[in-house]
């Protein structure tokens, strides 16, 4: 028998656990407080807030429901390169991608697009990762500004779009340019020697025009990424080719118009998308907005 048995009944031995339990209930509670008030009074932003809570989570002490926003903001390159110029590398998102499809308390993902287009390969590879991720968690895109050509493409690809009412978006279609400045180096002395192993390896060089042969050649490369692009967009909004094909010459239209001829699913901002992200993953209760590679 303990000193403790000794010394008390057990009658005032469950006396005296009450008060115990709840003192120390009152410390734990005091403890949270503490930390959470370090962490949001030190936050001037909703990301500074969500980092304090992502902190919690880390040791245990909040599980969170997550939607993750990933953005899609600028030209649209594989890879960064010392060229620079370019604002977004499907590098980065996919990367982005996967580490919030890996992450268990991420419930959903917003792909936040204000981009113009880009490269197809880009474009091609956010899209590949796109498709593994939406076996685990769905996504949803919130168009910015403008989410046309190359990054319509990307967004068709998610289970929901919503855009804002004057969003430009569309321009689905596929633009390669030529220069020719034969007639600036004529007039300047310019002259030049050209050793290739093959008749097109210097198709798109400034110093010639093409002929019509190679026009044929470079339209029929235009006309094969096109029906990708066109096929892809029909998949992805379980639409019809020519469904697609009617509104697919280029042109740019609004989410208002976009909402009609069925190219997005909703008019709202950011954080309609996030709601509907939440439904979509049939999360109950509070969530937490996680920004992962927020534009500067």
């Amino acid at each position: 028998m303990s000193l403790k048995d000794l010394l008390f009944s057990s009658d005032e031995r469950h006396k005296l656990a009450f008060p115990a339990i709840i003192l120390f209930s009152i410390v734990i509670l005091i403890a949270l407080a503490l930390i959470a008030f370090n962490g949001f009074s030190q936050s001037d932003t909703l990301k500074d807030a969500i980092k304090s809570s992502k902190i919690m989570g880390k040791i245990g002490l909040v599980k969170q429901n997550k939607i993750a926003v990933i953005y899609i903001d600028g030209t649209m390159v594989s890879d960064k390169s010392s060229s620079g110029g370019a604002a977004c590398y499907s590098s980065d998102v996919v990367r982005n991608l996967i580490k919030a499809s890996e992450d268990p308390e991420v419930k959903a993902i917003v792909l936040r697009v204000n981009s113009p287009g880009g490269t197809p390969v880009a474009a091609e590879e956010i899209i590949f990762q796109m498709q593994k991720t939406k076996k685990k968690k769905p996504i949803v895109v919130s168009m910015g500004d403008i989410a046309t050509s190359a990054a319509y493409y990307v967004s068709s690809q998610a289970d929901k779009i919503v855009a804002n009412p004057d969003t430009f978006t569309g321009s689905i279609g596929v633009i390669w340019v030529f220069k020719n400045k034969t007639k600036y180096y004529d007039e300047e002395g310019i002259n030049f020697y050209i050793a290739k192993s093959g008749d097109y390896k210097d198709v798109g060089s400034d110093w010639r025009g093409l002929s019509e042969e190679e026009k044929n050649y470079v339209q029929d490369i235009i006309d094969e990424s096109y029906e990708r692009f066109v096929c892809n967009v029909a998949y992805g909004r379980n639409l019809s080719v020519d469904d697609i094909k009617a509104i697919a010459d280029g042109r740019v239209i609004t989410g208002s118009k976009a909402k009609k001829v069925g190219l997005v699913d909703e008019i709202g901002g950011l954080y309609d998308a996030v709601y509907l992200a939440k439904e979509l993953a049939k999360v109950d209760g509070k969530i937490t907005v996680l920004f992962m590679n927020e534009p500067d």
